[in-house]
């Protein structure tokens, strides 16, 4: 039994790719930025804030850390309708992915937080800078330095894990190979080539990421 292949039918959508792989760099885009400082809030939180809001930013962390993503998107999407808070689709994503992303960032942003000589505390406080000060100028940083490959492959996984917005209709990249493959029947060329397009995004965003980080998050343009 042969089996053959037509990507040609696959390709001939590529409007449809073309708007999916923008979806999915846009979510992603959103997600890195507010994420990323939803994480280094908790992150300054769990280590300088108040009571409260240390007990607080530890619920949140173990809460979404220890859950699927896709329970947190069903959630955001299916559950607070419950309660009079309707969301599009991609609204719905945006705030599952930073949410997700946020708690996992807390914790990296944190180990380097951890990984801070204390000289560097001791020096602030010489220069009478106060904690944000000392937190924002001195102590951040040279943290994000340690921690960027983790935050960066953290991104990445957000990014992947975009795939499943799909399942409320967000019109990322594997939405889009679904409609294609239900339009043509071509599912196994249709996920073959959104699998590519998936390798080629993240060695793209990863490469921008690591170009980015030490020029304009930490350590001054190079």
């Amino acid at each position: 039994m042969s089996i053959e292949l037509d990507f040609f039918a696959v390709l001939a959508q590529w409007p449809l790719l073309v708007n999916g792989v923008l979806w999915t760099l846009g979510l992603t885009a959103i997600s890195a930025v507010l994420g990323l400082l939803l994480g280094i809030g908790c992150a300054w939180a769990r280590r300088s804030g108040p009571l409260p809001l240390r007990w607080l930013s530890v619920a949140y962390v173990e809460a979404i850390r220890n859950t699927p993503f896709i329970v947190q998107l069903f959630f955001v999407f299916f559950g607070l309708p419950a309660v009079g808070i309707r969301l599009s689709p991609e609204l719905a994503s945006v705030i599952a992915m930073v949410v997700n992303l946020g708690a996992y960032a807390a914790e990296i942003v944190r180990a380097g937080i951890e990984a801070t000589p204390r000289g560097q505390f001791e020096a602030a406080a010489s220069l009478a800078l106060s904690r944000v000060q000392t937190f924002l100028h001195v102590v951040l940083p040279p943290a994000l330095r340690k921690v960027w490959p983790a935050l960066t492959s953290q991104i990445i996984i957000v990014m992947l894990g975009s795939a499943v917005c799909g399942q409320i209709s967000t019109q990322e990249l594997s939405y889009a190979a679904n409609l294609i493959q239900s339009r043509n029947f071509r599912a196994f060329e249709a996920f073959i080539v959104a699998t590519a397009i998936y390798l080629v995004l993240s060695m793209g965003v990863r490469a921008l990421l690591n170009w980015a980080g030490p020029r304009y998050l930490f350590g001054g343009r190079r």
